[in-house]
């Protein structure tokens, strides 16, 4: 019999009396061990086990040595022996000998041993006791059959006489095991890293011949080291005492720690808080919580309650202190970063650690001191240069470390203002400074511009520090110069209000991108500033001031650029001196030894250039900027309006059928003397430039030529060709002046009829309407038809009906007294004298001639009889039609031998004729081919028909 030096008889005894007395006693120890196996305590043997070698070390971390030897599980630990107080604890499910110095609330936690057996034993240097399930049934074998054999197994517990204790060891836990030895003892090294952090008390724990050991490296660093290696951990420790309001009914101490626990090594995962072994509480923190928080009986949950959120807040309020240890530029990888809470706990360290550290100093700035969240900002994008180059510009500036993307989320997460380029350029507004610092600078920003779409609009208003000692406010228009020294000498001559010249220092490719330009001849040309001296230049020596300074600095710039005339119109407001000694726009001065002054009028508005310009620049710089040395050639491909300072250019434009989508003219063709015309147009033919605008497609030039260039005090387009004969008699044979056909032809000489406009329509009815000309009859047909082709296209109150006009007897009679022929068949009735007719549009001939049809004037009714004949009986016409391919029209003809037609009282024979829809005809070839080529549509056939009629063979048609 073994000794019962810890007075287990009596505990046995007091159980036993309980549950006899009250069997609903022994049912709830029964419920409360397995709740706590089934429950609390399942998973958690290595924790609590831990917990209580912790407990036991006393004042010096102790050692937990876990093995598997025969079948059972050892966990052996240094520190204290068990004791009496020790062993009643043991067999109680409500009560604990833990002091207020150990951390725990609850003697319970030993209910973890039943996941893995049901006769355990702690054995220890001062004795040993012994539970047992089995032997417990034995006690109570009534109760324990109630239950089908499920008893509490660590209510009753019994002398041991095992003194076997590992040498160098307090107390041995001993569990025959239930469970596969290895795979439990594989669980627990994977929980013995974090339980050495957790447990102070602890230095070493030893699973198998695995080791792992606590080392306390200073006052804020633990080291862990293991079979995998070693771990470092970066701590922060606080204590204090809970207010006595908090404590009652929660804690049995006031008592309370913290330590924030950080591995500087790694990365934590499925985080849990530690109160201060590990719970069920979630966290996503980057940093590890112990605290001593009162937790519920089964050490999973945290106890809800005031306590718990003063420590809770306590934790929050000093995480920014462990920030605060760790290199200034790891120091975001504790930000919480957002996400949703993992439990109810996590949401409120979640909210409470942010909160903190905006407020906390402890990010580093590029000065070297140190901000609060609140405070600083950081670059959207930099460079350790850039953050350098503007440390001292803007206050809060963060390390350029932190400009990385790998401290964004974390910077977001604060709250931290970024600074985006717009916001560096409204720092920077307003800022001196040495040239070469800009230009550092800009070095720094041009990555970023060429990347970024965004930073170069933002950027868009960066201060340019200029030559001439000012600031700018944008680059947009800064010149970067790339000028000779001359022409740098001429342009500091100059007094040129509004030229931007970037300081040479601070050039840099950046501005370019930005809008600056580097400024060759070009580019200084088409600066705004010289422009605007161009344009100002005639108002500034209307002043008074003298503009030679000017004229020598654009001459200048033209003559280094290589342009030629045209390609800046604007340059031509650059005011020269001329022959007098007055100033004059440069495109109101024509070169001394033009030929065009040969050809111009004598008081033509045009002034000579002054003789000692015109020596010192070549001709080409200065019909570059617009002095006229010949024809000027006006192009405008994209015009809007008739506004290119050409002669008559706006009735070119109202003349045309719709708005020019190019004009391409020549200037100042207004300004040749009439008799000079000659040798002008030799002139533009000879110059390949002006002789492209003289034959562009319906261009200007060729229009105003030909309407307006005379020869012999005659119009062009007066004028045929000697080989357009189709036109005699109504215009006459140009003069021959020396000027190729090709040449007469472009500039408007007539080489046929050609009918566009009003005024083309008004000279040529003048023409018609001329007693004294002779136009041929196919003249006046042709004249007639086209006249009829355009009446639509007219300004219907543009054009005069004429008093005379051209008829069927080639005369121009009177217009009283004549008709338009509508419908040929009345050409029967009407004297030819009295009748105008065109091949169609009888209609648009009237209405523009004022004249009435003749349908309308005329009403004639057949007055002798005739015979209906179907179309099928006349066998000729038959034969005719065949022969053409004519279908025979349906219905029939009313054949006369004689036709006549009474219209006023009055009878006329005629040959054929059509009243009220029906056709009559005379019965011969001439009276029935009308009626047939009326009737089929095909009246331009008329004479064919006739012939066929006469002789229906293919001898007649192919004749």
């Amino acid at each position: 019999m073994p000794s019962d030096i810890f007075g287990t008889e009596a505990l046995r005894d007091s159980v036993l009396a309980s549950w006899r007395g009250s069997p609903t006693r022994f049912r709830e120890d029964a419920n409360a061990e397995e709740d706590l196996r089934l429950g609390g305590y399942r998973d958690r043997l290595l924790v609590e086990l831990a917990q209580n070698a912790s407990d036991a070390a006393g004042g010096e971390p102790g050692v937990l040595r876990l093995s598997v030897v025969d079948g059972e599980l050892r966990a052996a630990n240094t520190g204290v022996p068990l004791d009496a107080a020790g062993v009643t604890a043991l067999a109680s499910l409500r009560a604990s000998t833990k002091n207020s110095g150990t951390i725990g609330q609850f003697g319970v936690g030993f209910a973890a041993v039943l996941a893995v057996t049901d006769a355990p034993r702690v054995v220890s240097t001062s004795g040993a006791v012994a539970f047992s399930a089995e032997r417990t049934r034995a006690a109570v074998p009534e109760s324990a059959e109630s239950r089908g054999g499920d008893v509490p197994v660590l209510r009753l517990v019994w002398p041991s006489d095992e003194t076997d204790v590992p040498e160098g060891f307090a107390t041995e836990v001993r569990l025959p095991l239930k469970v596969d030895g290895a795979a439990l003892l594989a669980e627990f090294a994977d929980q013995a890293g974090d339980l050495l952090l957790a447990l102070p008390g602890l230095r070493r724990i030893e699973v198998a011949d695995a080791v792992w050991t606590r080392e306390e490296a200073d006052d804020d660093v633990v080291v862990l080291h293991g079979p995998d290696g070693s771990t470092r951990w970066i701590l922060h420790r606080v204590s204090g005492e809970l207010p006595a309001s908090l404590v009652a009914g929660v804690e049995t101490r006031p008592q309370w720690s913290i330590c924030w626990a950080w591995p500087s090594d790694g990365v934590l995962t499925d985080e849990v808080l530690h109160a201060p072994t590990p719970t069920d509480e979630r966290l996503s923190l980057p940093a590890r919580l112990l605290a001593t928080l009162p937790v519920e009986p089964s050490r999973r949950r945290v106890q809800p309650g005031l306590a718990v959120d003063a420590v809770l807040a306590e934790a929050a309020a000093h995480y920014p202190a462990l920030v605060a240890k760790l290199p200034a530029v790891q120091r975001t990888a504790l930000v919480p970063l957002p996400g949703f809470p993992l439990s109810e706990v996590d949401g409120v360290l979640r909210d409470g650690v942010l909160k903190a550290l905006r407020t906390a100093e402890w990010l580093p700035l590029a000065s070297g001191e140190w901000a609060s969240p609140a405070k600083a900002k950081v670059l959207d994008a930099g460079s350790e240069e850039l953050v350098e180059l503007l440390e001292d510009v803007i206050p809060g500036l963060l390390d350029a470390e932190l400009t990385l993307p790998e401290h964004a989320k974390a910077l977001a997460a604060l709250e931290v203002r970024r600074l985006t380029m717009r916001d560096v350029v409204d720092a920077l507004a307003g800022l001196s400074g040495d040239p070469d610092w800009w230009r550092r600078l800009y070095a720094e920003l041009d990555p970023i511009a060429e990347v970024d779409s965004t930073a170069r609009e933002e950027l868009g208003g960066l201060p340019v520090p200029l030559a001439d000692g000012r600031t700018v406010t944008s680059p947009r228009g800064v010149l970067l110069l790339e000028a000779d020294q001359e022409t740098l000498d001429l342009l500091a001559g100059v007094d040129v209000s509004g030229l931007r010249i970037a300081h040479p220092d601070a050039a840099h490719r950046l501005l370019t991108r930005l809008g600056a330009v580097e400024a060759g001849p070009v580019e200084l040309l088409d600066s705004e500033a010289i422009r605007e001296a161009v344009h100002r230049s005639a108002d500034e020596v209307d002043a008074g001031m003298d503009g030679h300074d000017l004229v020598r600095a654009v001459l200048r710039l033209v003559d280094r650029s290589g342009m030629r005339a045209g390609d800046r119109p604007w340059l031509a407001e650059l005011v020269l001196p001329d022959a007098s000694g007055d100033w004059r726009r440069a495109d109101e001065l024509v070169l001394p030894d033009s030929t065009l002054l040969d050809v111009l009028e004598p008081d033509a508005p045009i002034g000579v250039l002054d003789a000692k310009v015109a020596e010192a620049w070549p001709r080409s710089v200065l019909t570059a900027i617009g002095v006229i040395d010949g024809f000027t050639v006006v192009v405008d491909d994209d015009p809007t309006e008739p506004d290119h300072d050409l002669a008559d250019e706006g009735y070119w434009w109202a003349a045309s059928p719709e708005p020019p989508t190019r004009v391409v003219g020549i200037r100042d063709l207004d300004l040749v003397s009439r008799d000079a015309w000659p040798a002008a147009l030799k002139m533009l033919a000879a110059d390949p430039v002006t002789w492209r605008a003289v034959q562009e497609p319906d261009g200007y030039t060729g229009w105003w030529l030909s309407q307006y260039a005379t020869l012999d005090g005659v119009p062009l387009c007066d004028w045929r060709l000697p080989t357009a004969e189709s036109l005699a008699g109504l215009y006459d044979v140009v003069p021959d002046v020396g000027l190729p056909e090709h040449v007469l032809i472009a500039v408007g000489v007539r080489t046929e009829l050609d009918v566009r406009g009003d005024d083309d329509v008004k000279d040529l009815l003048r023409r018609l309407g001329d007693p004294d000309r002779e136009p041929a009859d196919a003249l006046v047909f042709t004249a007639h038809a086209a006249l009829a082709e355009v009446a639509h296209l007219l300004d219907s109150g543009g054009i005069t009906p004429p008093d005379r006009v051209r008829v069927l007897t080639g005369e121009a009679v009177p217009a009283d007294d004549v008709v338009v022929l509508d419908q040929p068949w009345l050409l029967g009735v009407l004297p030819p004298a009295g009748v105008l007719a065109a091949d169609g549009g009888a209609d648009a001939l009237a209405e523009l001639l004022a004249l009435p049809l003749a349908s309308e004037e005329v009403v004639g009714v057949p007055t002798t009889e005739g015979d209906a004949v179907s179309w099928h009986e006349l066998g000729a016409v038959r034969l005719a039609c065949e022969l053409l391919g004519v279908d025979l029209p349906v219905g029939s003809v009313v054949v006369h031998d004689e036709l006549r037609v009474g219209v006023d009282g009055v009878e006329h024979e005629v040959v054929w004729w059509l009243a009220d829809d029906v056709v009559h005809a005379v019965d011969t070839p001439e009276g029935l081919a009308r009626a047939l080529a009326w009737v089929s549509d095909r009246w331009a056939d008329r004479h064919t028909f006739a012939a066929l009629i006469t002789d229906p063979t293919p001898v007649t048609l192919l004749g």
